[in-house]
């Protein structure tokens, strides 16, 4: 049934079972539970593509993805719990989440300028913040409701939530300082992406306070998946005064430190040090069991759905910028015990 046919059988306009369906004010309660009764018992669906056409609205989120670094390809498990915690937020306001997936090596500001010509979406979500993101200043800049998964250096005054990697990087080189490690490995992503910076500038502050010098050839920045992690230890451990220690920010990169290091007859929680980011099921069959760190990723994704919807819902379309930083919590375990140096 059509809005035409639903209007036919109640003996009203079309443009008065409309503001009913609505709920436009100029209509009377009393004819609304009319019509809103009447839909429900005939079966009337409204044409969702004409009324975007009226009033401008999809009642669709979208959620950028690439097939880049920090994306869905790298860290599916962590995105397949982040939506659905976005899409449980969004569903409660009426709104559905669509995942828009940028090709490899497609220019995020290009695929983003298609889909706004379009309309595609009401809003955005974006993750794998770039250190200079042409996405959130062309956002910004439309004033277009969007909330980042992530910070960037190219613009401040923006909605963002992002992991909390100043409060992992502090934690994680305090244990190891305090354990007697002077010579700690960083493999950390690479200088495009806005975390690595945030990354590198942590460990550098947190060898300051303990009264050391960094050693650049301790950092070493690349994918931080399994394949770099494993290439990264290899490197990092054939230096002239290799790590006792190593922190590994990356999804998947302990599964291949872990591999390069048995390799070199170095078995980790005895012989050197080790930890990880974050609680990845790739991680979780690791021997000895890894020390990282944990978050609430369906927590996370309704915050970030509840903080686009706030300025989806505006009246003018955008908000003062929104930001915080999201709490990981360290998981004690065992890889991080090793690698003391001897007295």
């Amino acid at each position: 049934m059509d809005i035409r046919a639903l209007a036919s059988h109640l003996g009203l306009s079309i443009g008065t079972v409309s503001r009913a369906l609505n709920d436009r004010k100029d209509v009377s309660p009393l004819t609304r539970q009319r019509v809103l009764e009447a839909a429900s018992a005939l079966g009337y669906t409204p044409n969702q593509s004409g009324r975007t056409l009226r009033i401008g609205r999809t009642a669709t989120i979208g959620f950028m993805l690439t097939l880049e670094h920090d994306s869905a390809v790298h860290g599916d498990p962590f995105f397949m719990a982040l939506l659905e915690g976005v899409q449980a937020g969004l569903v409660e306001h009426g709104l559905d989440l669509v995942i828009l997936l940028a090709r490899k090596g497609e220019d995020g500001e290009t695929f983003l300028r298609r889909h706004i010509a379009r309309g595609t979406v009401d809003g955005w979500l974006l993750s794998g913040t770039q250190y200079e993101d042409a996405r959130i200043k062309l956002l910004s800049e439309r004033r277009i409701p969007f909330v980042a998964l992530g910070r960037t250096a190219s613009i401040a005054d923006y909605p963002w939530i992002d992991l909390d990697f100043e409060g992992v990087v502090a934690e994680a080189m305090a244990l190891l300082l305090a354990d007697g490690h002077r010579r700690i490995g960083l493999v950390t992503p690479p200088a495009t992406i806005n975390n690595s910076h945030i990354v590198v500038a942590e460990y550098r502050a947190a060898l300051v306070r303990a009264g050391l010098a960094a050693d650049e050839a301790l950092i070493h920045r690349g994918d931080t998946d399994e394949h770099d992690g494993e290439a990264a230890t290899r490197e990092l451990m054939a230096l002239e005064q290799p790590p006792s220690a190593l922190l590994l920010m990356g999804e998947t990169a302990p599964v291949g430190a872990y591999r390069a290091l048995r390799d070199k007859g170095r078995e980790p929680g005895r012989d050197i040090a080790v930890i990880g980011l974050r609680n990845n099921p790739m991680c979780q069959a690791l021997s000895p069991e890894l020390t990282c760190f944990t978050l609430d990723l369906n927590a996370l994704g309704l915050a970030l759905a509840g903080k686009l919807v706030s300025i989806v819902e505006d009246e003018v379309g955008y908000v003062e910028a929104i930001q915080s930083r999201w709490p990981l919590n360290i998981l004690l375990r065992e890889s991080h015990k090793g690698g003391l140096p001897k007295e």
